[in-house]
């Protein structure tokens, strides 16, 4: 018996599922059917949508949460003045004697 390559549900189809799951109007072994879907993967997403459908109503209304802002412009000035202390620390220590090699 030849095993089936593993596969990924998109979260829509996964939604669907566990909402035709949770409604009840068919048995989890005609869903399975249905969706080719094993019963136990079903059991498992309507847990997930019961256990996550607090969060849709919660603060923020179950939008994702906003990514702060990234300034650009310092991290720039940042990563210079990094490069500089890089540079200057490697002259100092290639002086001394204790850098051989030029990476």
């Amino acid at each position: 018996m030849s095993r089936r390559p593993r596969r990924n549900h998109k979260p829509a189809f996964k939604a669907k599922v566990a909402l035709a799951a949770i409604k009840g109007d068919r048995t989890l072994a005609q869903l399975s059917a249905q969706y080719d879907v094993h019963v136990n993967q079903i059991t498992t997403w309507k847990s997930q949508l019961e256990g996550g459908a607090a969060d849709v109503f919660g603060p923020g209304g179950g939008a994702p949460p906003a990514t702060p802002a990234v300034d650009v412009k310092s991290l720039h000035a940042k990563i210079g003045e990094l490069t500089l202390e890089n540079d200057f620390l490697e002259g100092a220590l290639s002086k001394a004697g204790l850098l051989s090699a030029k990476r």
